[in-house]
């Protein structure tokens, strides 16, 4: 049975999850997996947002700390922090978030796009938003917060990569 008609129709089925006060969600259909945080090794040099790397069953994933991505301060680990597991750029990519919330149908007439007085970061990653309960859940471009910014290597460097 796939996913739209576990959702009734044109649904989307996200799973929402919590960055602060914040309720952000992605496509259920772009998530692999969700996973405990367990042990991740830093990576000197990386991006501010790239908290390091880990082994998931053989697999080494970068992680992301989705809050820093966003612009949004760090996710602050705790038992309830959890990773989901996407695909990005060919490659398994590990975003960390502070809790995951809930399994939600949003149907796309719902989605509304992101209000005006929202810029930067937030509406460039948003697809859009929507109502939940008592909640609103900004829905995650995945493909746009997946970009990675491209910092040129100092020539010293570069140098020492190349010998």
């Amino acid at each position: 049975m796939n996913i739209e008609s576990q959702s009734g129709g044109n649904a989307l089925l996200v799973i929402s999850f919590n960055l602060g006060a914040a309720v952000f969600g992605i496509d259920a259909r772009q998530i692999q997996e969700v996973s405990r945080v367990g042990a991740i090794t830093r990576v000197h040099h990386a991006p501010e947002d790239v908290i390091g790397i880990r082994n998931l069953r053989g697999h080494i994933i970068t992680v992301i700390d989705l809050r820093t991505r966003l612009q949004l301060g760090r996710v602050e680990t705790t038992p309830a922090s959890r990773v989901l597991i996407v695909e990005g750029q060919g490659e398994p990519i590990g975003l960390l978030v502070d809790e995951v919330a809930d399994t939600i149908n949003v149907n796309p007439a719902d989605l509304q796009p992101a209000p005006a007085n929202v810029n930067g970061v937030q509406s460039r990653n948003l697809r859009g938003v929507c109502r939940h309960g008592r909640s609103l859940v900004a829905l995650l471009d995945l493909a746009t917060v997946l970009q990675f910014q491209t910092v040129p290597i100092p020539l010293v460097a570069r140098e020492k990569l190349l010998a």
